[in-house]
């Protein structure tokens, strides 16, 4: 284009001037680090935190191609909003600035005498000094779970520091709101969810004010894999959106009962996806109408079982464990302010100390919810569920080669670490003490190498737990600053908020903006390879996500197709007949006659390649069985055999073979029936 000549033109520059006037008086103020540097915003609240952290961002892929970068795959920004409101004292951010978000809870001052929360979860009286900015004094720190840790610059500090994945867990409980001394707002889960995924658009918006517009800002919420990588391969940070409640839905159960219904699975599953959210647990803390939980320990156990019996009606109900996964213990601590909610009369049980396993599982409803799930590309958060339910829901995934599996922070039985693996799931730890975090990241390093995936880490964050407490300033490979990032290509001093200025060493994990210098104290205790596995979480993260996206349901090649079997088991009332296994419903079933050596035979019409046969088992199962083919009826070959046949849904995967027929031969009985299949599926992926 040409270029236009200059005309002056005063009344231009009087609005010019008149705008920007406006523009400082509604917008943040000038900082004194304002630069032209794209990650330094141009204006910035007055006063603020420091960030503490020089050099430019990495940006784009490595040579593979792969984003880098760190993952937190469970943290609740805005839990300050769950809970009644006054549960979590402090805010992400406010438009009035730092002095208004980081004060604590107006029931704290004078002392925190009424910090009840505080000495019901974390011991001693709960007092504190309440005073947040300018001198944090006694807040954050690592062992309060009552304040806000997740402040805006904070959680800068960490994406500067090579972060790229933040997963914000949008979070409540309303029996601990309704039963909690303090509130300001509704308990309605669902309002508070909402709530919280607005705040985080609005943050969202807040940041980018400060960069000059709509999409300027590092922090991204990005609600697709592809989306995510863009804004990794620009050196900000994805934010994506998931849930943890305990009654998602209005699935409660009452006297188990259930309290909602499968158009309310639905129609709650398309409100949360329409808002962003692309994972969520199905239970957290109280077994509902979907599925039963991994019980807390500890006095805070106790009073998460008060809350069970208030919310449900009956308290946790455990048996002894059928294989080497199990909840966790169940140890009678007391919790004296939570047990005088009780109705008189009523006390917690006692628990043997030989069965710790959650009699509840994934119900239909929780399997509905499943599948769901699937169906939406939506990835299910595993932690919280109780080993039954998480068997399940590994069976379900592994029937349909589904991958959207996380374990987010530790809170499954390890033991299905391989399962989760091999699904092409992603699991990251809870963020524990460097020591405890590197010795655990050594034992399953070997299946990240076998599985050629990287880890991550779940900060919890605002999460009622307990952060990593200082090692010492006398400890060994102390964390010396200021220190290099990871890629190495910004420096990180230590971090100062108004009066105070943090040091992991002396101060432990306070707040999110101490998750570089945490990840610098693992380098120096664990050793660079545990931190080169953390650095590949963001890719693998997006693998996880992606491949979730891009499922496709496998063709059922047995639907329909006309099948015989060895013998049939004989009702008065209904039809075992063969073909009851190939109809398309668990609503019917194959049963046997009641011996071992019983087959079922599926005739798939024409010979396709066959990969993968899932069987879902009624109560008559086999315990040894094995997976026959053949493409004339006549001469057969065993493509997949195994002697522990549990039940439930198995999934028997091998290597592709052309076959009409399939076939399923009993070979020993897990039970006094005989074999009993509801539905057979052979697929060709």
């Amino acid at each position: 284009m040409p270029e236009r000549p200059y005309r002056r033109r005063k009344h231009v520059t009087v609005v010019s001037l008149l705008l920007l006037v406006l523009a400082m008086a509604l917008g943040p103020a000038p900082s004194s680090a304002a630069g032209t540097d794209w990650w330094t915003p141009t204006a910035r609240p007055t006063p603020d935190s420091q960030i503490n952290v020089t050099g430019e961002p990495f940006k784009g892929t490595n040579a593979k191609g792969e984003v880098r970068g760190f993952v937190d795959a469970h943290d609740h920004l805005f839990s300050n909003e769950a809970f009644g409101g006054r549960l979590i004292c402090g805010k992400v951010f406010s438009d009035a600035g730092i002095a208004e978000a980081l004060k604590d809870c107006p029931e704290h001052y004078p002392d925190g005498t009424l910090a009840i929360f505080d000495y019901i979860t974390n011991g001693g009286d709960g007092k504190h000094d309440p005073v947040g900015w300018p001198t944090f004094k006694d807040w954050p720190r690592h062992n309060s779970v009552t304040h806000q840790q997740n402040y805006y610059a904070w959680v800068e500090r960490a994406w500067r520091g090579g972060q790229r994945v933040l997963v914000n867990d949008l979070v409540t409980n309303g029996v601990i709101c309704s039963v909690y001394f303090f509130k300001d707002r509704s308990c309605d889960e669902m309002t508070s969810i909402r709530l919280q995924a607005k705040l985080t658009y609005d943050l969202q918006a807040y940041i980018d004010k400060m960069y000059g517009g709509t999409g300027k800002g590092w922090f991204r919420i990005v609600t697709d894999s592809a989306q995510a990588r863009e804004v990794i391969k620009q050196g900000k940070l994805a934010v994506i959106l998931g849930v943890e409640t305990s009654e998602p839905f209005g699935c409660k159960q009452i006297l188990d009962i259930s309290q909602c219904s499968k158009a309310d699975i639905d129609a709650g599953l398309d409100e949360l996806y329409a808002l962003g959210v692309r994972s969520m647990f199905l239970c957290h803390k109280f077994d509902n109408a979907l599925c039963g939980v991994r019980f807390d320990s500890g006095s805070l156990g106790t009073a998460i079982n008060v809350g069970q019996f208030l919310s449900t009606g009956t308290f946790w109900k455990t048996e002894k464990c059928t294989g080497p996964q199990h909840d966790n213990p169940i140890n009678g601590a007391a919790a004296a302010k939570a047990e005088d909610d009780l109705p008189a009369g009523v006390d917690v049980p006692s628990y043997a100390a030989d069965a710790q396993c959650n009699v509840r599982g994934l119900t239909d409803l929780g399997e509905y919810a499943v599948r769901g799930m699937m169906k939406r590309k939506m990835m299910l958060e595993i932690d919280h569920m109780s080993v039954k339910a998480t068997g399940r829901v590994l069976d379900i995934f592994e029937s349909a080669s589904y991958p959207g599996v996380i374990s987010s922070h530790s809170w499954m039985d390890m033991n299905w670490t391989e399962r989760v693996y091999g699904l092409g799931g992603f699991i990251t730890q809870y963020m524990h003490g460097s020591e405890g975090f590197s010795a655990e990241a050594k034992r399953t390093d070997a299946l990240r190498d076998k599985y050629g995936v990287g880890y991550g880490f779940g900060t919890d964050m605002n999460g009622v737990g307990g952060w990593p407490a200082p090692r010492g300033a006398d400890a060994p490979n102390k964390v010396t600053y200021p220190f290099k990032s990871v890629d190495g290509g910004s420096v990180i001093d230590r971090q100062t908020t108004g009066q105070q200025t943090w040091d992991l060493n002396t101060d432990g994990a306070a707040h999110y903006g101490l998750v570089p210098d945490w990840i610098e104290d693992i380098r120096l205790v664990g050793g660079q390879d545990v931190v080169d596995d953390l650095f590949r979480g963001a890719e693998s993260y997006l693998d996880t996500w992606g491949a979730s996206e891009r499922h496709q349901a496998g063709v059922n090649l047995a639907k329909g197709a006309p099948a015989t079997a060895s013998s049939t088991e004989w009702s008065l009332f209904t039809s075992y007949a063969p073909g009851r296994a190939a109809d398309g419903t668990r609503d019917t079933r194959w049963a046997s006659g009641w011996s071992d050596d019983q087959w079922l035979r599926i005739d798939l019409g024409s010979t396709n390649l066959v990969k993968r046969v899932t069987l879902d088992w009624e109560r008559a199962y086999g315990k040894a069985y094995r997976i026959e083919l053949s493409t004339d009826g006549v001469n057969w070959q065993t493509a997949w055999t195994t002697t522990s046949g549990d039940g439930g849904l198995d999934t028997a995967q091998f290597t592709g073979t052309p076959a009409r027929y399939v076939r399923i031969h009993g070979v020993d009985r897990g039970t006094d029936w005989g074999y009993s299949l509801y539905e057979v599926g052979v697929y060709s992926s």
